[in-house]
């Protein structure tokens, strides 16, 4: 290529053209909507992604804290039927659910009460009621068990402790 053609090829009208064409060609791609949906999807499925499992952490752990609180009552129940035997309420919190790790903790007690309308007042066996009150045996079952979250969050615990309690008059 010579000099001349280079002047050609290189010369302010030519070049302003080309800017011209510059300007459409960017004109065109800004007023072009191709595409923006398949963007915007992208930019949003993390976010749904992270919304469903976040939900899902939660209601597995609102089940397993439904699940201890079934123990806890399965555990009441076996009180009810059979009477009092740690061992043996402790067996049926146990097995109550599928899930592991749930237990009674602490171990289930019995004591003595006198049932008012505001609640069970704990007394000394063979001690009197107050009038009005009706004494009876009870047994109390506490049940225990840990939920791990599926993913780390920022500033909430990983684990967590459930508990839940059960009283039932057995006599």
């Amino acid at each position: 290529m010579n000099m001349m053609t280079m002047r050609r090829a290189f010369s302010r009208p030519k070049l302003l053209k080309n800017w011209s064409s510059l300007r459409d060609v960017m004109r065109a791609m800004r007023d072009d909507r191709c595409g923006i949906a398949a963007i915007e999807f992208a930019i949003m499925v993390p976010t749904l992604v992270m919304m469903t499992i976040c939900t899902v952490d939660l209601g597995m752990g609102i089940y397993s804290n439904m699940q201890v609180q079934n123990a806890a009552q399965a555990g009441a129940q076996y009180a009810m039927v059979h009477g009092f035997d740690a061992n043996s309420i402790s067996s049926a919190v146990s097995n109550a659910t599928g899930q592991s790790g749930i237990s009674a903790s602490p171990p289930p007690v019995q004591y003595c009460g006198c049932a008012t309308a505001a609640g069970v007042t704990t007394i000394a066996c063979g001690s009197p009621c107050p009038a009005g009150a009706v004494y009876g045996n009870y047994v109390q079952v506490s049940t225990q068990g840990t939920y791990k979250t599926i993913l780390p969050y920022p500033m909430i615990a990983n684990s967590f402790t459930l508990t839940a309690r059960s009283n039932v008059r057995v006599q």
